[in-house]
């Protein structure tokens, strides 16, 4: 049964279904979602790890937040016959990690209603009395794959950002997405926040392990998850192994890596600007993987 909350936005808010209302102990809420900001799957892949094995709480109205003309719902044919339309989706996932309760919602990034949505998935985290937002995400970046992934860390106040943590400088404006919507949403109902986002090498069209692997340490760091994430490393350095291969048969990708490398070693960072103008470019051309 699709329901909203009554009061003051009732009229504007995002229908969703609730499946399940778990009690909880101060939850914490971790949001990702697979388009702007997710280079390399980064928070996607962070998210779903977390909610592994958890039960759905709530899935929201699809036809509430996508333009099927933006976002295609996938047809499935069968000997050519019709069997199936797989719709975009969004939904909130409670699981439990050691003492933990966690409250994860992921899903495709919704083309519109991004304030109705805000305001029903805050309207969740007061129901639920949710103590602190995560979000999660990958930006592209002028870094090789071939040196440990770094974060950038946002924040509700300056107190939710460690002093050496890396953090945007000065005043930056880039395209926002609905992780930044949600941020501001908890903000406005005194819910702390706090943004994790891994630098992606920008030019790998392909989800990168390494990116979600370094999402989930940092998590496990500020919450005291006490993940275990041995699996996710095996698959990390098979996945350098298989990249380090492609790029030695490739000389000019082996040169681009050899500059980034000398850049990195060398500490050199994008300027705001120089970031601003790769998300662009990431943009326009994120269906076309320059190297996976």
């Amino acid at each position: 049964r699709l329901m909203i909350f009554p009061g003051r936005y009732a009229e504007n808010v995002t229908r969703f279904e609730m499946v399940s209302e778990p009690k909880l102990d101060a939850p914490v809420m971790v949001a990702s979602f697979d388009g702007w900001v997710n280079a390399g799957d980064a928070g996607t892949s962070a998210a779903e790890f977390l909610a592994e094995g958890g039960d759905q709480v709530a899935t929201f109205e699809s036809d509430d937040l996508f333009d099927y003309r933006d976002t295609r719902p996938a047809l499935t044919f069968e000997e050519g016959v019709v069997r199936s339309l797989a719709w975009p989706s969004v939904g909130l996932i409670h699981s439990q990690v050691g003492e933990r309760d966690l409250l994860v919602i992921t899903g495709t990034e919704p083309s519109i209603g991004w304030r109705s949505f805000s305001r029903t998935v805050g309207d969740l985290a007061v129901r639920f009395d949710v103590s602190e937002f995560i979000a999660l995400g990958g930006i592209p970046w002028a870094v090789p794959h071939t040196r440990p992934v770094t974060l950038i860390t946002t924040g509700s106040t300056s107190d939710q950002i460690p002093e050496v943590a890396d953090h945007p400088e000065g005043e930056l404006t880039v395209p926002g997405s609905v992780s930044g919507a949600l941020e501001l949403e908890m903000i406005e109902r005194d819910i702390p926040t706090v943004g994790f986002w891994a630098r992606v090498p920008n030019y790998l069209g392909t989800r990168f392990v390494s990116a979600a692997m370094t999402l989930l340490e940092r998590v496990d760091l500020h919450l005291g998850l006490g993940l275990d994430l041995s699996e996710m490393a095996s698959e990390a350095d098979a996945q350098r192994v298989h990249l380090d291969a492609i790029a030695g048969g490739r000389p000019d990708v082996g040169s681009m890596i050899e500059q980034l490398e000398a850049l990195v070693d060398g500490g050199s960072q994008a300027s705001g600007e120089q970031l601003a103008s790769e998300i662009e470019r990431f943009l326009r051309n994120r269906s076309d993987g320059d190297f996976d």
